[in-house]
């Protein structure tokens, strides 16, 4: 979801303030005998966020962080990610997808693919389906686990831009309206284990894309829908903001010296929205009306369990270095296996040891 504010953080390797919008953390304790009082005046803690090139953040945007600790990937003894009683997504999970604007062919069969090997059994490892499993460590208030189960549903074109192509926040939700109650194959009405995904085309510029947001999700108003549905958005930022929400596989003109890394299906935009899509879920599932799982005192902008990961792909990630990832034969990178492709996924939160976790990891 949205980017938190900037935090200070010290350091008592450096003994130097340091501002940044990453997640930082001391890589060694504090020694004992360190005053309480100057731990509480050193340290302004807010909710850690993830890291993307936001525009706004330039002058940090080169900045790479790095911890002596082999689970320093967004480990923090000040993340208090709690479970506020809300409903979590424990049946089988059904994604309809909506797609706005002009799509390929070819895009639609990556997106596809990545959906469906969420819960795919014969991937080769590491995979998209190890790495839902983190997401399945999630409970609701019963004990009950999300469930593996993550399949492909219904979809519908609107490849005539049927609210424009200039969306504000309310109108996707519009757009969701339309695609339930149209006269010919209305998407099916599934408020418990459904979640609506709505794709937007790299011509379709939605309200906070780029400067704010690659994507979102919410919960549809019943005044507008009348239903609630648990949705996402998610735009393809080719045109654009590569740099921004297709980053590593393109990079912004404000990173000197940075060079892109080649996407593993060939199309930087959607490869680039793969990640972005499982982030998506990923909160859906653990936070379908914003009453679950987030970490935060406001419900209103709740850190959630893939924001405190994003930006981390693979073993040592943190600020703008991603982890350590693999390189095929044809020079692409990716992080994990889907059934027949290659994807670059962000990873997750996991609550139970309180860091960021993937199928990835060297020390797994």
């Amino acid at each position: 979801m949205d980017p938190a504010s900037l935090y200070f953080t010290f350091c008592t390797e450096s003994r130097s303030l340091i501002l940044t919008n990453m997640r930082l953390g001391c890589p060694r304790r504090y020694p004992a005998l360190l005053p309480l009082t100057l731990v509480t005046t050193l340290f302004f803690i807010s909710p850690v966020i993830g890291w993307r090139p936001w525009p706004h953040n330039k002058t940090n945007a080169h900045d790479l962080v790095f911890g002596d600790s082999k689970k320093f990937e967004g480990s923090s003894e000040f993340v208090r990610l709690k479970y506020h009683m809300g409903p979590v997504l424990t049946a089988n999970i059904t994604v309809h997808t909506i797609w706005y604007g002009t799509w390929e062919r070819n895009q639609k069969k990556i997106i596809r693919e990545f959906i469906n090997s969420i819960s795919a059994v014969d991937s080769k490892h590491p995979s998209v389906s190890g790495w839902w499993k983190t997401v399945q460590l999630y409970t609701d208030q019963t004990g009950a686990n999300i469930s593996r189960t993550v399949r492909l549903g219904a979809e519908k074109n609107d490849r005539f831009y049927s609210h424009g192509k200039s969306l504000t926040r309310l109108s996707i939700q519009s757009v969701i309206k339309s695609a339930v109650g149209a006269k010919s194959r209305p998407l099916p009405l599934n408020p418990q284990s459904g979640l609506y995904l709505l794709l937007t085309s790299a011509d379709v510029y939605v309200q906070d894309f780029c400067g704010q947001v690659c994507g979102f999700h919410y919960f549809t108003f019943p005044s507008i829908v009348g239903y609630t549905l648990p949705y996402a958005w998610v735009g393809n930022s080719a045109k654009l903001c590569p740099g921004v929400c297709a980053y590593p596989f393109a990079v912004p003109n404000y990173i000197p010296g940075l060079k892109p890394l080649k996407s593993p299906n060939g199309d930087v935009g959607v490869d680039g929205m793969i990640s972005v899509i499982a982030h998506e879920i990923a909160e859906l599932a653990t936070n379908p009306l914003v009453n679950a799982w987030y970490a935060g005192q406001d419900p209103s902008f709740p850190v959630e369990i893939a924001d405190l990961c994003e930006g981390i792909y693979g073993t040592g990630g943190g600020g703008s270095y991603t982890g350590q990832l693999f390189n095929g034969e044809d020079g692409t990178t990716f992080n994990m296996n889907g059934i027949r492709r290659r994807f670059l996924v962000q990873w997750i939160w996991n609550h139970v040891v309180s860091y960021c976790t993937g199928p990835n990891a060297l020390d797994q």
